[in-house]
């Protein structure tokens, strides 16, 4: 007979109110996803770069791929800590999302990289909104958090290099969508 999977514990970390804990955690939950499937997006970008740059961007993801990956159990054994089971199924996170799915498939280098400067954009701003909600409850998850961050934005710069011209204008400036960044890039 199957047991009844308990999402969360009657527990949090000492110093937390049990709500608290939860409520950090929860925030979490919502990072996790975001950051599964950057890791996602970013082995379909690695696969389906194409172009004159492409061992140059290829061999640059993989790094960050890992990277990500660690900020995903991270995130998942803080939750846990906190007495939260955490969800890394796909259709939970499908479920939940707030995102459209990655929307370049087989493209050079540069879109890639401008429509991956859009997904870094949006996961950065919502890394800092929870920053900015959990700081208050839980320093330990804020610098988690401050820490993941700054890699996230190192790496955006290292990505943005790419398409920067001496003037420091981005070859996608504007653009809204991750197709539009892309073609913009493209020309």
């Amino acid at each position: 007979m199957a047991t009844t999977n308990q999402s969360a514990a009657p527990y949090t970390v000492p110093g937390l109110s049990t709500e608290n804990g939860h409520e950090v955690a929860q925030t979490l939950q919502q990072r996790l996803h975001a950051l599964n499937d950057l890791q996602l997006t970013l082995k379909h970008a690695h696969w389906n770069v194409v172009g004159p740059n492409f061992i140059s961007v290829h061999e640059m993801l993989d790094p960050q791929i890992e990277l990500v990956r660690g900020f995903v159990d991270e995130l998942a054994e803080r939750m846990a800590t906190m007495g939260v089971g955490p969800s890394g199924l796909p259709g939970d996170l499908v479920r939940v999302r707030t995102w459209d799915d990655y929307s370049v498939h087989r493209a050079t280098a540069v879109e890639h990289l401008a429509a991956l400067d859009l997904v870094y954009n949006g996961i950065i701003e919502d890394h800092r909104d929870a920053i900015q909600k959990v700081g208050e409850l839980d320093p330990v998850t804020e610098d988690m958090l401050i820490g993941q961050v700054k890699e996230l934005e190192l790496f955006q710069w290292f990505m943005r290099a790419h398409l920067e011209n001496s003037g420091g204008a981005l070859q996608h400036g504007g653009a809204r969508t991750e197709q539009d960044a892309a073609e913009s890039a493209a020309q």
